[in-house]
């Protein structure tokens, strides 16, 4: 199983957000959720909103990562302006 898992400095705006979900959504052979960071082990966390893709596999990972719906949610996460992280694990 492969996941993309982004890391959001801010919360973002709900209805901004909203938007941005929905275009994740489309992107087909993916499973994708996300939800506000409450805490880290030391305390508060550097970061305030996770989201992530999951593929059954990395044959999948590469084949709906190179589609325009994926290429797609990139854009328009750096549009919402707001620093992020992405990465890429593979956790079979």
């Amino acid at each position: 199983m492969i996941r993309v898992f982004v890391l959001y400095e801010q919360e973002p705006d709900a209805e901004r957000y909203q938007q941005h979900v929905e275009l994740c959504q489309k992107v087909g052979g993916t499973t994708f959720r996300h939800g506000p960071v409450f805490g880290s082990p030391t305390g508060e966390s550097s970061f305030a909103h996770y989201a992530e893709f999951e593929f059954a596999d990395l044959e999948t990972f590469r084949a709906v990562t190179r589609t325009p719906e994926f290429a797609e949610t990139g854009v328009d996460a750096m549009a919402m302006g707001i620093p992020f992280q992405a990465h890429f694990a593979d956790v079979g």
